[in-house]
């Protein structure tokens, strides 16, 4: 076994010797049928502690001739399907970990693709020996020759494993000169070649275009807003969550809480695999993201000086929605036009996530999505980011005021409340222009979120009697706090927003609740600039 050429299966025997393993193996059959078809190429990029490395390992250790791993996947359920002993240990695989080249070569890219040519070379001339390999002859040349020379049945063309494949423009970002000849490097190694069999490639970031077109355009690409059939293999699926926390007694509903949220049309509950496994072993639920590049990343994404930006992060810490158009990303960390640009990066490292059915469909805005941030977890990081950031005056500050807030929420005090978001809007008069019942909302869901994130499992918009109340608090489990319902109203009055909810008949939501229930109409005057507030208790 080589550390390139069929590396073998020692790295993924490891994985599944861990305490967790989840069965991932139904991907190979997906691949085995683009094998030797013009769908041979296909790129997945995925967040980062999304299992990138563990799936290349994997696909290295069936792929690779000169082994037997049957062993290691006749347990599994590829072993079910009718391509698994077709293609099992049949290909002479390459694996290239570009982040491995790329540090060792102090990040020069010249000198990776010069040590890739030459130590793949190396174990080339080791495996076929009775074939002349010279040090000038580059690799697409002789990978040729070798696919030329061998029988048919010794040679079924070549499998190529590439891991970190976006590395360069991540951690050389302003290198244009670089990244180009780096791309057009695995353009002439890939692009067109007889010896491709399957080329498989996983990464972080979609494939650097320049301008509208791509160096790679050969590639089918799988990301986080759009990962089609590949969606169940991004993350872990909620089956396979619900079957470790009834394996490992853990709380389904808290796993749900902190790690679920991506969704896709195929998988509508993808949850983080990286933090359901440190989860479970370390059995405690909180933020794993620290530990990762990408943490650094959102600090400085976020504090980029873009029009709108800073608005829409604020409403997506108020736990609200915003419209993303992603079909200008320039799918790198640097070319940053539109706030839009920023936000679709924020998707791509995993930080916000596509609602359901969002996307607009139609020619020329079926890339444009309603995102959020999608859990608990990545909650955490925008707070810890955001709490002491010169760009975000004011928003934690909010926390003892809204803390009181809701006190005076369950006193039914109508004059505190009406003054307390009275002070929540003078404080962000500078972050959102205030003169809608959006607006509103954003502001009214921060000072609450902000209180509630602890106490309230909040919906916005959620369907009720004749129509949809603009904001629900259902108290979490162990709680002893009253469920809130909040209407909102602007330049009209709080007795209306109080009539709208009787009229409509919101309460049937509550109809299988047993506990308390506060009512709550807000309305602004856009005259006054003040906040009138109505609060009462439904009546059961």
């Amino acid at each position: 076994m080589g550390s390139y050429l069929n590396t073998g299966f020692e790295k993924f025997e490891e994985s599944l010797n861990a305490r967790l393993y989840v069965d991932k193996s139904e991907l190979i059959d997906i691949l085995n049928s683009n094998i030797k078809t013009p769908q041979k190429y296909i790129c997945i990029s995925r967040p980062r502690r999304f299992g990138k490395s563990v799936t290349a390992n994997m696909l290295c250790a069936y792929y690779s001739k000169d082994t037997d791993s049957s062993f290691l996947f006749d347990n599994l359920k590829i072993s079910h399907d009718g391509s698994y002993k077709t293609h099992l240990n049949q290909y002479n695989t390459i694996f290239i970990n570009m982040q491995q080249f790329f540090s060792n070569a102090d990040l020069n890219v010249e000198k990776m693709l010069s040590d890739i040519e030459s130590e793949i070379k190396n174990e080339l001339r080791q495996a076929f020996p009775h074939i002349e390999i010279s040090d000038e002859r580059k690799l697409n040349l002789v990978l040729s020759d070798i696919y030329n020379k061998e029988s048919t049945e010794n040679m079924k063309g070549f499998v190529f494993i590439i891991d970190e494949w976006d590395c360069i423009m991540r951690e050389k970002q302003r290198d244009a000169d670089g990244i180009k000849m780096y791309l057009d490097y695995l353009r002439a190694l890939l692009k067109d070649q007889s010896y491709v069999a399957l080329a498989y490639m996983t990464g972080i970031l979609p494939i650097k275009k320049y301008g509208s077109h791509s160096a790679l355009n050969m590639f089918k690409e799988y990301s986080m807003t759009d990962a089609g059939k590949y969606a169940p293999y991004i993350g872990f699926t909620e089956n396979e969550v619900l079957n470790l926390c009834e394996k490992y007694k853990i709380d389904s509903n808290s796993m749900k809480k902190w790690y679920d949220g991506y969704t896709f049309e195929n998988s509508p509950h993808l949850y983080n695999p990286n933090s359901v496994v440190c989860a479970i072993d370390e059995n405690k639920f909180k933020s794993y993201w620290t530990q990762t590049e990408t943490f650094e990343s959102l600090r400085r994404y976020i504090d980029l000086n873009m029009a709108g930006l800073r608005d829409e992060v604020v409403k997506l810490i108020a736990g609200n929605e915003v419209v993303v158009n992603t079909s200008r990303f320039h799918n790198d960390m640097t070319t940053f036009e539109t706030k839009d640009d920023v936000l679709t990066l924020l998707i791509h490292l995993g930080y916000l996530a596509i609602i359901p059915d969002s996307a607009l469909k139609g020619v020329d805005n079926d890339r444009i999505f309603a995102v959020h941030i999608p859990n608990e977890e990545i909650r955490k990081e925008f707070r810890n980011i955001t709490e002491e950031n010169k760009n975000y005056p004011g928003i934690y500050a909010l926390i003892s005021q809204s803390l009181d807030l809701l006190d005076k929420i369950y006193e039914m005090d109508n004059d505190a409340v009406a003054q307390a978001f009275d002070l929540a809007h003078q404080d962000h008069t500078s972050i959102l222009k205030y003169n809608d019942e959006n607006s509103l909302s954003c502001v009214i869901s921060l000072a609450l979120n902000l209180a509630s994130v602890d106490l309230y499992n909040v919906h916005r918009e959620l369907p009720a009697g004749k129509g949809f109340a603009d904001m629900v608090f259902l108290p979490k489990q162990g709680v002893e706090k009253p469920a809130l319902l909040v209407e909102l109203k602007y330049d009209k009055s709080a007795q209306t927003a109080i009539d709208q909810i009787k009229q409509k008949n919101y309460g049937r939501i509550f109809r299988d609740y047993k506990g308390e229930v506060l009512v709550v109409g807000i309305n602004y005057d856009k005259d006054t600039k003040e906040h009138q507030c109505f609060i009462e208790k439904m009546q059961n």
